[in-house]
């Protein structure tokens, strides 16, 4: 007969405050993805809500917030811009953007967790998550592109999904980081 103060006592995967971060997140993601600030190429949010929300939570649940807000949207909930969702939202051109976001939430999330949130690694981390993203999302821009309109050259992607991009990218960085810094002591 098994004793019972013997057996295994098992942690949770995640308690209910993760879950709770979790749920949060990706609803700040969500709002973040619907503000499009309008300038001459408008842009979104998104990669700062991804950028801040892996940084403060870390590797294992910003990685969680960013696959639970693309299946809400794979659902069809319209969580991506323009209040999108839907498998046509990823399957299409600048799906592989969103699909980035999970490379960026590992990239962000296990510097801040091995560096312990510090600015200098974690601005780093944000820059190699962001380009990362924009590698795998430009590839897909390319590939889907060229399979539907024609062929397309590496620069003329460029100058449409990147480099237009860039400074607020940096500056979207710039706000995360510190704010990364100032609610890091409020995040458990």
């Amino acid at each position: 007969m098994e004793n019972t103060n013997t057996q295994i006592q098992r942690k949770p995967a995640l308690k209910a405050i993760d879950m709770a971060y979790i749920a949060i997140s990706a609803a700040l993601i969500t709002i973040c993805s619907w503000i499009s600030i309008p300038v001459a190429i408008p842009f979104t949010l998104q990669t700062f809500a991804v950028c801040l929300i892996s940084g403060l939570l870390g590797m294992k649940r910003g990685t969680i917030t960013i696959l639970i807000y693309i299946l809400l949207g794979a659902i069809g909930l319209p969580v991506f811009s323009g209040f999108k969702g839907g498998i046509g939202a990823l399957a299409g051109v600048t799906g592989g953007y969103i699909v980035g976001f999970i490379f960026t939430a590992l990239i962000v999330g296990f510097i801040s967790d091995r560096f312990r949130k510090k600015t200098g690694p974690l601005v780093i981390s944000m820059i190699i998550g962001n380009v990362v993203l924009y590698a795998f999302g430009t590839a897909w821009f390319m590939f889907l592109y060229t399979q539907n309109t024609g062929s397309i050259g590496l620069t003329a992607v460029l100058m449409k999904c990147v480099i237009p991009f860039i400074i607020p990218n940096l500056i979207k960085i710039a706000v995360a980081a510190i704010l990364v810094k100032r609610l890091e002591r409020f995040v458990k």
